[in-house]
């Protein structure tokens, strides 16, 4: 095979061949464990390595149809960037790692449709030249398609959409874990904020490029490769750490962002509308704000009771289906107890019991023999660095200026 190794080429050739293998490292984990986030990774990395691919193959030679024809065409009809699919692709990655409960439906395949009609065109276009006309006739032969600025153009815009709404989904993520979860400290996953971070230098590195030349700046096909080679540190970067970062979900939980009213994905919804019915009359329609009603003393008893009593804090993995379900009610009115009757989210609340255990029994002279480490996880901390951080923002102390010398 033709390829004409020098610095440019074979440096780019060393990121194309380790983002192969960490994409077939990655689809292998996510095929042997079901672990879908590894496949949507791994599909990630494939379409980044192709995307280098013009470049890389660009200084090897290949552009050059004077000593490989095959190879010129080659570039020409098989589509290498693939910026239609690759918002998708991150969007439903950070999806499908972040929700446990996250099922891919068939409605979900109309995000990559314009992605696919474009491999389609390309296709169609291959055939015909190829085969029916043998000679350059829907593609010019001078200008490869994945640089077309109508393409570029729509590319960007697609991978702006899908990262924007990537985003909104982890801050949505971000708000809902400190309502459900009493664990929320392990499971808020800097690296999806990592991730994300690299994506968008991503974008907005390919933006000012484009604007560059927009705007009539002569870039030269030796500085482009410098933005390419910036492409390729950032996924071997996302290669690596991805790969590191597996997640597996031990403890499942329903993430439904409308159970607490999200803010990004609710908008304006307006408060719940119920049907007045009274003798004699037509039905009325009364609007009536949730949060504006008052919560009955009964559930704030039994809360106390399950908290102070049953020590329910004590598990580690608590959530709040969980307690919800332990005293006969649902999440969502269990959550407005929580936040009216005592200010704070669900996480707070119950680190709040788990810290003043932990506080009462470093002074106590009886349990000077124990590790403060084992005394917090006993109370249901399943972590010293939540542990520490939890304590810090309860106490505004350390945990050893409470310990009994």
């Amino acid at each position: 095979m033709y390829f004409n190794f020098n610095w440019r080429s074979g440096l780019l050739l060393i990121f194309f061949v380790h983002g192969l293998v960490y994409a077939f490292l990655l689809l292998n984990k996510g095929l042997k464990k079901e672990s879908n986030s590894d496949i949507w990774l791994s599909a990630f990395l494939f379409l980044s390595v192709l995307y280098i691919c013009p470049w890389m193959l660009g200084y090897a030679g290949w552009y050059n149809g004077l000593e490989c024809l095959s190879c010129r065409n080659f570039m020409f009809y098989m589509p290498m960037s693939h910026t239609l699919l690759m918002g998708p692709v991150i969007f439903f990655y950070i999806q499908q790692l972040l929700n446990p409960g996250f099922t891919f439906s068939k409605k979900d395949y109309l995000h990559f449709i314009p992605g696919a009609l474009y491999i389609l065109w390309n296709l169609i276009v291959a055939i015909v030249d190829g085969l029916i006309k043998q000679d350059y006739y829907l593609m010019d032969g001078q200008n490869d398609p994945d640089f077309a600025d109508w393409y570029i153009g729509f590319g960007l815009i697609s991978l702006l959409f899908y990262l924007v709404l990537s985003l909104k989904y982890y801050k949505n993520y971000l708000a809902f874990i400190v309502e459900e979860l009493s664990f929320a400290d392990t499971v808020q996953y800097v690296w999806v904020r990592n991730f994300l971070i690299a994506c968008f230098i991503y974008f907005f590195s390919t933006l000012l490029l484009d604007l560059l030349n927009l705007f009539g700046f002569d870039i030269e096909y030796t500085t482009t490769w410098w933005y390419y080679l910036l492409f390729a540190l950032l996924f071997y970067y996302i290669a690596i750490t991805g790969y590191a970062h597996s997640i597996e979900q031990k403890k499942q939980y329903s993430l439904d962002f409308l159970r607490y009213k999200m803010p990004y994905l609710l908008g304006n919804v307006q408060p719940t509308e119920l049907v007045i019915q009274e003798e004699g009359t037509t039905n009325v329609q009364e609007q009536v704000n949730p949060d504006q009603t008052e919560i009955p003393a009964i559930w704030k008893t039994k809360l106390i009771d399950a908290m102070e009593v049953q020590k329910m804090y004590r598990d580690a993995e608590l959530t709040l289906t969980d307690l919800a379900t332990h005293l006969g009610t649902n999440a969502s009115i269990l959550s407005n107890v929580i936040n009216r009757s005592f200010c704070m989210n669900f996480n707070d609340f119950v680190n709040q019991y788990r810290v003043n255990e932990v506080k009462a029994k470093l002074a106590d002279q009886a349990n000077a023999q124990f590790t403060i480490m084992s005394i917090a996880y006993d109370a249901g901390f399943n972590s010293k660095a939540t542990f520490n951080r939890a304590f810090k923002k309860h106490t505004g102390a350390i945990p050893t200026k409470y310990q009994i010398k």
